[in-house]
């Protein structure tokens, strides 16, 4: 079975010009992304620091949360929620917006996806890097625990793909979606461990770190990359399974829906 699935995924990939086309749309699209900004590319570390200062005044200077290394901390959840918001809120309406790649050339939906997504990738390795920078500023400095975070970041970009399809596909049908998405995700920003210390926020609400998946993957992904620990393997693949039928609901509603898109739109 799994050498069949290698098998599909390596014909669809790379026996076509798939794989290069996709990369040349995702460059294509992260560029576009800064192109009409004077500070260009500046933006991409201008966004998040900017939100990191203003957090940190509010919630460890004002409200005095007294945890240590706090602006890394903060750090660590917020380039993870932001990878989330950008491409599952950035994608809603792709069906509609590359509604002329799919119309009038021979690429197939989901590359439109993929090649969205990997532009906001290469955005999230720009901030990782600018991560390992604070933390050695901080003290702190990458460990072979980094190598578990390909874990984390893998059950992160499946979740966001599976949100994605199913937001873009619901979309067609109902095209308030959108703003009730942008509610959802801001309710869900304080509904994460991003801003407060994750085990505080799991004694008091704990039913969250299994009904929000970001919860898990954020609480992990601080054990890796600044506690010097493995992850929670139990959470990590109940986060997975969760994302990986998220997913597989996305990939049944884009069949059922992807032929008949444009008369819906």
């Amino acid at each position: 079975m799994l050498q069949t699935l290698s098998n599909k995924i390596n014909s669809w990939f790379f026996e076509t010009n798939r794989a290069e086309r996709i990369w040349l749309m995702a460059k294509i699209e992260f560029k576009l992304k800064f192109y009409e900004n004077k500070l260009g590319l500046a933006w991409a570390i201008i966004k998040p620091v900017s939100q990191i200062i203003m957090y940190y005044v509010v919630f460890q200077i004002l409200m005095n949360q007294r945890v240590p290394n706090y602006v890394i901390y903060l750090f660590a959840g917020l380039m993870l929620w932001m990878f989330f918001t950008e491409v599952t809120s950035g994608t809603v309406k792709i069906l509609k917006t590359k509604k002329y790649l799919y119309e009038y050339t021979n690429m197939a939906k989901l590359e439109i996806y993929l090649a969205s997504i990997i532009s906001s990738v290469i955005g999230f390795i720009l901030n990782f890097i600018i991560f390992i920078i604070g933390a050695a500023i901080s003290g702190i400095y990458p460990t072979y625990h980094y190598f578990y975070f390909i874990f984390i970041f893998i059950n992160l970009f499946i979740l966001s793909f599976g949100v994605s399809l199913i937001l873009s596909n619901l979309f067609l049908l109902f095209k308030d979606i959108e703003p009730i998405w942008g509610i959802v995700v801001g309710f869900g920003f304080f509904l994460s461990p991003i801003l407060y210390r994750g085990d505080l926020f799991s004694a008091k609400l704990p039913i969250l770190d299994y009904l929000n998946p970001i919860a898990g993957i954020i609480n992990n992904a601080r054990n890796i990359l600044m506690f010097e620990q493995p992850p929670n393997w139990d959470m990590l693949l109940y986060d997975t399974g969760y994302a990986i039928i998220l997913f597989l609901i996305g990939i049944y509603i884009l069949n059922k829906y992807s032929d008949r898109a444009s008369e819906y739109l």
